[in-house]
């Protein structure tokens, strides 16, 4: 269960103050305004962003979608349609894991026809008959990117290029989170809690070599090896 919004703490009274002002300014064109990440889970902390959602009646309209401080406080105002938002609610994508959260828990500041619980529902039912090879072929394309990623940061290092390198191994942990993330069904609240959560966040090259091969004999025994012939490139 969603724990209350904390009005006094800084976050809830920013939120508030969000919701109010996106309210005022543009009524007729929004249909919900919501809060997703931490705060919607109730954990408000000093650390916490702002995470709002604005649901739109139409395309183009309601405010722009932005990043920001407001007061001190990381604000991520995120806009779109209410059709587009149950689109993307209805279809997985190579990202699951990291957005599976918004879908699925969000706070409502201001929902009077209980869109985001629409939404939830639409998820949790497309979630309920995707069929396994779906998260699979996911996550094999994850894998992809994390080993292709990972090897590049091998290289690297081989040159010396270790700035460049940290940052590719930083790609590689996180994808082959998204990988652990597709296999087991699991989603996170963000990065860090994706790498934390599957044992990546420390992984060295060797590691995290290990993790990928590891992976790839898992796709290759539920039926989506990671290599193959070239006709299998376009299957």
């Amino acid at each position: 269960m969603i724990a209350e919004l904390d009005t006094t703490m800084p976050r809830g009274s920013l939120a508030i103050r969000l919701r109010d002002a996106v309210q005022e300014r543009w009524s007729a064109e929004v249909q919900s305004i919501g809060l997703c990440g931490s705060m919607a889970h109730g954990d408000d902390t000093e650390s916490s962003d702002v995470n709002l959602v604005v649901i739109t009646y139409r395309p183009r309209t309601g405010p722009k979608p932005a990043r920001r401080n407001v007061d001190g406080i990381p604000v991520d105002l995120r806009v779109t349609t209410a059709e587009e938002g149950l689109g993307q609610a209805r279809q997985l994508t190579t990202y699951w894991p990291m957005q599976a959260d918004t879908y699925i828990t969000t706070f409502a500041l201001h929902d009077p026809q209980e869109w985001f619980k629409v939404r939830r529902e639409a998820h949790l039912s497309l979630l309920a008959e995707a069929r396994p090879m779906e998260f699979t072929g996911l996550a094999r394309q994850n894998w992809a990117i994390a080993n292709s990623a990972h090897a590049r940061a091998v290289r690297l290092t081989q040159w010396y290029e270790t700035d460049a390198a940290l940052i590719l191994m930083a790609e590689a942990r996180l994808h082959a989170a998204l990988v652990a993330g597709f296999l087991t069904r699991t989603y996170f609240r963000n990065t860090a809690d994706a790498v934390k959560h599957t044992g990546v966040a420390a992984a060295d090259m060797q590691e995290l070599g290990a993790i990928l091969r590891y992976q790839a004999e898992e796709l290759t025994a539920r039926g989506r090896p990671v290599d193959g012939r070239l006709g299998a490139l376009f299957d």
